[in-house]
């Protein structure tokens, strides 16, 4: 029977499977996967998998839930549970954001009518740490550089002198090189460039232009998914070329094993930090750094924002402060 009481039976069972596909495909936790997982991986494949699992980390509980039915009640019962429990404004308002955005999609793309999250604001929040080296902690830093390298070297001395003794092949020798492992190099990149710690352990050797002073950063390998071009210093520069010439990188300029980028150097640079008695400093800090020591120099915002590869100017303004001198330039054309 095709008609029951005026209604058609065979229409409306279709419907019903044809909402219970839909309903399948709007659970957060599938919708997920087989639709915002390719999308992002098809825009940064270097990002896509960090934004996926930051929203399975922050929304654990929102996972079986149908998009159309995750509410802004929801989500501020979540963010006071979230503040209660000492999460940082900016961390809840990075999460909030990244599900948002996926919500934005979802409209977009048809799944859903709206967004329930649309009109919730961010969290105010005074978490914009500058945190650079003054020059004490500048002397600091390269004098424990220098200590290191003095040690390491002579540790490897040290240690093949006991292996000559034993009639046990050597270990390469480090007395005519100028840096013994990556850490050095590393610094003095994220010194003088600002690059993040992921744009330099995944960059490659054809991204470096010694004749013409620049190096590239991949969009694939940038958090804003844009390719830039840093100029180096003579710094960084003749880092560069001795790095190339006395190291056995192959493709990475970092390696771990030829072909493969180094992975980490967390123990080295905490070790580091002791010895030169720097506190509160994270490696990230080095590009707050780099920043803050150009705008002290009266490099203009856009210029530093460029450098740095913020999509935003918003972003740059967290170090106008440390330019002073251009306000009172700006009051000295009052006279």
């Amino acid at each position: 029977m095709r008609w029951r009481n005026g209604v058609d039976v065979q229409a409306e069972k279709k419907e019903k499977r044809e909402q219970t596909e839909r309903n399948k495909l709007t659970k957060l936790s599938i919708f997920l996967e087989k639709t915002y997982l390719p999308y992002q991986e098809a825009r940064n494949p270097k990002t896509a998998e960090r934004i996926i699992k930051s929203i399975k980390a922050g929304f654990p509980h929102l996972l079986e839930k149908q998009l159309a039915d995750i509410s802004a009640s929801q989500i501020e019962v979540w963010r006071n549970e979230k503040r209660k429990s000492g999460m940082k404004e900016a961390t809840i308002n990075g999460y909030v954001s990244t599900l948002k955005a996926l919500l934005n999609r979802a409209v977009e793309w048809g799944f859903i009518e709206k967004n329930n999250l649309e009109n919730i604001k961010k969290l105010r929040s005074d978490n914009k740490r500058i945190r650079f080296l003054n020059d004490d902690e500048q002397v600091r830093l390269k004098t424990a550089l220098e200590e290191r390298t003095a040690r390491i070297k002579k540790e490897r001395d040290n240690a093949n002198l006991h292996r000559v003794m034993r009639n046990k092949p050597t270990l390469p020798e480090l007395k005519k090189r100028t840096y013994v492992d990556h850490l050095t190099p590393i610094v003095h990149l994220a010194m003088y460039t600002g690059m993040r710690k992921g744009e330099i352990l995944s960059l490659k050797w054809n991204d470096v232009d010694l004749k013409n002073k620049t190096i590239t950063v991949q969009p694939e390998n940038a958090k804003s998914g844009k390719r830039r071009h840093i100029p180096t210093n003579a710094i960084v520069l003749k880092m560069l070329k001795t790095w190339k010439k006395e190291g056995d990188t192959v493709e990475f300029v970092f390696e771990n094993e030829p072909n493969r980028p180094l992975a980490d150097f967390k123990k080295a640079w905490m070790n580091l930090l002791k010895d030169a008695d720097i506190n509160n400093f994270r490696f990230h800090d080095l590009r707050h750094h780099f920043a803050s020591m150009l705008v002290m120099k009266s490099v203009d915002l856009n210029t530093v924002r460029e450098l740095l590869g913020h999509s935003t100017i918003e972003m740059t303004l967290r170090y106008a402060h440390l330019a002073p001198d251009h306000k009172a330039a700006a009051i000295d054309l009052l006279d």
